[in-house]
């Protein structure tokens, strides 16, 4: 049965007459009266009985009126809902860590101003979530500086990040202008987790210069990152964006190493069978306008 089916059921039960039902729903009297017959034959039962060129509803029609009118309005609403949903819009944003801190509030708000009635979801964790729930349908987009490890993904560059080499103010690192990289190994080091982008260009560029490394404290968010090495518990290697106020403010000291830079990338991700909404086309534009001196991948 198709919702025309219950449409014409509807029309004939109020206009209690075949042709007056044909003529209000622009159809030929014959083809009602084969979707009323559809109906009786579909459901094995008599939805009306036909006396002196009348009809009456059964108590099985009477039944099936009330379905079919709860069924229409059904259609009715969730097209009006969706339709709301096209004009408002709906978008569910993964950032990690860096990224949700540093450029993607200042990414939704100049968004919100353009788009007043459209709604964004922000979930914040490590890039390697990030992915996971991007490939799960839980999330549209991801703004992420870590790598990808999906096939499935698609990835389109934002902007390079720098990291640097933080201490605090009272360090032995803080009163010289750039150290040797050898001395890291003798350093205690406060790092993001695994599965963060921050976590992975570290080690990456660590490995690439065969430096070892000592990590005495992991956390998940910078903020705690930042307080520890400003009580001198160990360095860390961040963004500098994530710093800049601290640096600033001389309650931590950056440090330049001879021969090593910490570099990523910023990057915009999302599933490669993803439908892209107005909502998240107008998103995605707005990131790319903003970094448009940058490719695709």
């Amino acid at each position: 049965m198709t919702l025309r089916h219950f449409q014409i059921f509807v029309a004939v039960c109020d206009n209690k007459n075949m042709t007056a039902a044909a003529n209000s729903m622009f159809m030929s009297q014959s083809a009602v009266s084969q979707a009323v017959s559809e109906l009786e034959e579909y459901y094995n039962v008599r939805l009306f009985e036909r006396l002196s060129k009348k009809l009456y509803l059964t108590q099985a029609g009477e039944k099936l009126l009330s379905y079919a009118r709860h069924i229409i309005g059904l259609n009715a609403a969730a097209e009006n809902e969706m339709r709301a949903l096209r004009k408002k819009g709906n978008i569910r944003i993964g950032a990690s860590v860096t990224v949700g801190s540093c450029i993607l509030p200042k990414l939704v708000s100049d968004f919100r101003r353009e788009s007043p009635g459209l709604t964004i979801e922000v979930t914040e964790d490590n890039t390697s979530r990030i992915e996971q729930m991007i490939i799960n349908d839980k999330l549209d987009l991801g703004l992420v500086e870590g790598e990808i490890t999906s096939s499935d993904i698609k990835s389109r560059p934002l902007t390079d990040d720098v990291l640097v080499l933080i201490c605090a103010k009272d360090h032995p690192f803080a009163k010289r202008s750039r150290i040797e990289p050898k001395e890291l190994e003798k350093e205690n080091f406060i790092l993001r987790e695994v599965g963060s982008g921050t976590r992975k260009t570290f080690e990456n560029v660590m490995a690439e210069n065969s430096l070892k490394w000592t990590a005495t404290w992991t956390c998940n968010n910078a903020d705690t990152i930042k307080m520890a090495v400003a009580e001198d518990l160990g360095i860390s290697v961040i963004s500098k964006r994530a710093v800049s106020r601290e640096l600033e403010e001389g309650l931590l000291k950056a440090v330049n190493i001879n021969g090593l830079i910490f570099i990523r990338q910023f990057k915009l991700i999302y599933h490669k069978n993803k439908y892209f909404t107005e909502a998240i086309k107008s998103f995605t534009e707005l990131c790319l306008l903003k970094y448009k001196d940058l490719t695709e991948e």
